[in-house]
Formats: C-alpha cells, structure tokens, sequence
C-alpha cells in the first residue's frame, strides 16, 4: 500500500498535484477530463464519449498503477463523534472494499469507504491525505461515494452523518445528523449535488423506521427540504394504500443509492426501498406508496411530480433502488425522453419521464415465478402462492434480486441497455405470526441459483439481445458495474476477480485481467493529459490501466 502523511499532502499541494475546483458546467456533460458525480454525469447510462481505448487497441491495455487503501485512523486526519479509536471494527467483510465509484476532478480521485474518505493523484495512485470518521455504529456494508460542490467535498457515515472536507486538505468543514442510529438507520448513498443542493438518502435494517431523502445546504449543511417515501397521515397523498397510521410511519422505503437527474424538466429520479415490516404484507394491505417505486421529485422542493411502483405490496424485500438509467431514444417511431430501470424483482421497465407514463415492462430473468401476469399500468401482479408461509415457498429472484446495487449502463450507440443479473432461488418462509410484526417477518433460506449473466436489453422490445453467462455461482456477491464507451467497449467484472472488456454489440470478450480481488464497484474512465484512463475498484484496492504510449 502507498501510504502518505498530510505532510505529504501539503507538499503534494505545493507541487501543483491538487485537484481544481468542480466546474457545475462538467455535470451537464458526458464525462471526458472528469467523472464529476456517481455515474459519471446526471444521466446515470455511464457511457463515456472517449475511444483513445478502443476495440482495435484494448489488447495492449496494461496496469499503469495499483494501490490499496487501508481504513482506520493511523495517519488520518481525524473527526466524528464516536468513542476514541484507531481502526474500524466495525468494518467487516463488506465495509473494507472498494464500493464507491470515485469523483475525479482536476487530476484527484476522491472516494470513500464506511468512516473513511481518500484523495488519491490519479496519475499516479499516491494516497494526498486521508479522513477517518470516529463512528458510533451502524452497519458497514458499504459506501457509494462522495459528491462535490467546487472545493468542498460531502460523504456519508453508517452511523447516519453527513460529512463536508476541504476537497484540498481533508479537514473537516462540518458535519450534520441525518438520522439516528439507534433507530437502526445506517447511511451508503454517494450524495449528489445539483445546484445549491447537496442530495441525501439513507437506508435501514431490523425496526420499522419511514425512509426520506434530504436537501442540504453545501456551505452550511442545513436542511432545505425533507420527502418522505412514506405519507405521514390520514389525508395524505398515497395514504389510501396503507390500512393506518401505524403501517405508514412504520413503512421502510429506504433511499439507498444515489438517484439521476434530468436538468431540463428539473426532475430528479430515485427509487426507494422496499417495505416494512419485511417479507410479509398482512398488516399492510394495499399498495404501500411510495416504496419499491421510481418517483420523480422537483429538486427545488422536493415535491412530487409523478411515481410509477415497481412492486405494489412488495413481500419478498425487493427494493427498487436501481439507478433510473435517463435517455432520449425514439418509441413508436416517435422521439420520446425516456427513463430505463431494471429492478431487482425481475422486470424491465421504460417509461416517459416527462409524465412517468408506463411504456413497457418485460422480464430480465427466465426463473422469475412471482407474478401471475401485469395489470393496466404495465405492473406485475404478484401471485399470492408465493407469499412466505410456515411449511416455505420456493421463489424466484431470491430477495438479493435478479440484480442488485451495481450500476448498469446504455450505450446510445447501440441502443442496448446492459445489467448484471442472477437468476436465484430462495424458499421463503413466514416466522412472525403477530399481527403488528417488526423488522423482518419471515425467514429465507437459498435454494442455488442458475448463475449470473451480463445482458444486453433492447430498450424498444425489451428483448435480450445478448448474454454472457458467467462460469461460476454470482448472488449477492457476483458481477458488478457496467461502463461503456464511445470505442466501442463494455468493461465490467465477474465473481472470479477478473475486469472484462466485450464488445457492446454482440458479448464477445476483447480482453480480460484477473484482479487480486473480485471487482466491487463499476468502472470509470476518464482522460488526463491527453491519455485515456480505466479505473476500478477491487477489494480495498484500486487499479488504473491505460495503453502504453
């Protein structure tokens, strides 16, 4: 591991190694010289208009760099709130790795993992300095990222903080509570910023706690808005889809990843969580709005404008927080805006996000067996068969999903959308016959799995185009993000610790390199003096490959 004091950092500054400020104008573009936000740009399609790394050259790609990046408080910079410490214990399996796609701007990488965030020169791997968060709980499966406004950067704690530093420095500028852990909330989104508002969302576990999003304040940290996934009393809207009070204050909706933007209809796109009390539905009949649903929010306000729900009645912990992919294409021989999600129940869904009007809905995997059929509005209709019981009901997708939290891409120059799926198996059965259950009110159990895949979608028919079925066993822990480019590529990972390079058009596989980790997080590229990067996070490490010159 490289590791560099903030003496080193200040000398580094001094060097001229600094990152500049975030030009907002570089947010409204496709990402070129930087990736300025989660997925790049707003749009979420993660396609880069670069091709210096192309078909006819992705062969000689070779390793330029690799670093790996230690949590904990040794030679950090240190804050937070929690009790003395000098490493994570908290950490685990999950929170060591490299989850979060970092921001590149001016030259600098900035990333994050639970309780710690990074600046690293991304010419070169060097560690500039290093933030570690003294935490006071929460889980640490992982942390998407940060965002940034000019010189100030935000990220996330598991125990439910929202941390702003001195993009230059490191240090700490503030910090606000977003909730609080011992309500068992615990924080992964990567913030996004638009405008003046630095985006928020959380997640939750085990008690039965209504999910939101927030607006804050970049300078100050204030909150500017609140929305809730759930409504908070009789009368208001969506409130007909609970059977009470109680269920609609206790109805999860968590806002666990990071959302897309459209900046001409001032729209920002999310998907929330799925319901509470987990897996079981009989003391929540009805829809249950605003969860497992794509909404579309004024940034402004946070004011609704339009929903459309993936999973009404959600009993099997599918939540629908998969990125909103935001692209304009033509439907019906017509030009339409539209927005593309695959969920984690199965489905395939393209619909106008001016209006949020259902165009299509198809299903991604051939084991799904949950739905009898859809209704009007394009939604499936959920077999009652296979809701949890005592003796166990064997469904498809697993409630991992039939894809999960890495990000998918489409590539406007093959009109082809592309996911990670899995098709998995779980018996699923009910354990909490109380009438009011908390947390989780069944039980699963895995059942195998037909394997993972990389699948090319035509966003007109919903048909797949193509796959690749990985060798090995995927679940929760199997392929990971997608990126693609103008040079005509597909990079991605598999569950066997190599990154993958295919052609977009037809899955034939053009290179590949085999990591010391399994890939954890989805690819980026960008390009620096004159020369095209690919970077990507495996394990705790990162590793950038480019073509030699």
């Amino acid at each position: 591991m490289r590791c560099f004091s903030f003496l080193g950092a200040v000398l580094a500054s001094a060097a001229g190694l600094w990152g500049q400020m975030l030009d907002p104008a570089l947010l409204l573009k496709e990402p070129t010289t930087a990736w300025p936000t989660y997925n790049g740009d707003y749009s979420g399609r993660r396609f880069s208009p670069l091709d210096q790394i192309n078909q006819a050259n992705v062969g000689h790609l070779t390793l330029a760099w690799v670093s790996r990046f230690a949590p904990g408080a040794q030679g950090a910079i240190v804050g937070g709130e929690g009790p003395e410490s000098t490493r994570n214990d908290a950490l685990g399996f999950f929170g060591a790795r490299i989850a979060a796609t970092p921001l590149m701007v001016g030259g600098v990488l900035y990333f994050a993992m639970p309780d710690n965030a990074f600046a690293v020169d991304a010419r070169t791997g060097r560690m500039l300095w290093h933030y570690f968060w003294k935490t006071k709980g929460g889980i640490h499966i992982g942390n998407r990222g940060v965002g940034m406004y000019g010189n100030w950067l935000f990220f996330e704690t598991p125990d439910d903080y929202l941390v702003s530093l001195d993009a230059r420095t490191g240090k700490e500028r503030w910090h606000k509570q977003i909730a609080d852990v011992k309500q068992e909330y615990f924080s992964t989104p990567a913030p996004v910023v638009i405008g003046n508002h630095v985006l928020v969302g959380t997640g939750g576990d085990s008690l039965d706690v209504p999910g939101f999003l927030e607006a804050h304040d970049p300078e100050t940290g204030d909150v500017q808005w609140k929305w809730w996934t759930e409504p908070m009393k009789k009368g208001d809207p969506g409130a007909e889809t609970w059977p009470d009070d109680y269920s609609m204050r206790h109805g999860g909706g968590m806002t666990w990843l990071p959302g897309t933007y459209d900046p001409e209809l001032h729209l920002y796109y999310l998907g929330t969580g799925n319901p509470n009390p987990v897996e079981t539905g009989a003391s929540r009949k009805g829809d249950n709005l605003w969860t497992c649903s794509i909404v579309a929010l004024n940034v402004d306000t946070g004011k609704i404008a339009w929903y459309y729900q993936a999973s009404p009645h959600d009993t099997h912990d599918w939540d629908n927080v998969e990125t909103p992919v935001l692209f304009d294409g033509v439907w019906q021989g017509k030009p339409r805006k539209l927005l593309a999600q695959a969920a984690r129940n199965g489905y395939f869904f393209v619909l106008d996000r001016t209006n949020g009007e259902h165009l299509l809905t198809t299903p991604f995997i051939s084991t799904l067996n949950w739905a009898t059929g859809l209704n009007a509005k394009g939604q499936p209709v959920g077999d009652p068969k296979k809701e949890a019981t005592i003796d166990g009901v064997l469904v498809s997708p697993s409630s991992n999903g039939a894809t999960n939290w890495p990000p998918p891409s489409f590539d406007p120059q093959t009109g082809l959308f592309y996911v990670s799926a899995n098709e998995s198996f779980s018996v699923f059965f009910l354990s909490d016959l109380d009438p009011h259950p908390e947390g989780y009110g069944a039980a699963e159990k895995s059942a195998g799995s037909y394997g993972s895949s990389l699948k090319a979608i035509d966003y007109q028919t919903g048909r797949i185009v193509w796959q690749h079925k990985y060798p090995s066993e995927g679940g929760f822990g199997g392929p990971t993000g997608i990126l693609t480019t103008a040079g005509r590529l597909l990079f991605t990972g598999d569950s066997s610790q190599n990154l993958i390079a295919f052609d977009p058009a037809n899955g034939k596989i053009l290179w590949h390199s085999r990591l010391a980790a399994r890939v954890t997080n989805g690819p980026e590229t960008y390009l620096l003096d004159g020369r095209q990067y690919l970077v990507v996070g495996a394990g705790d490490s990162l590793y950038a490959f480019t073509i030699e010159q």
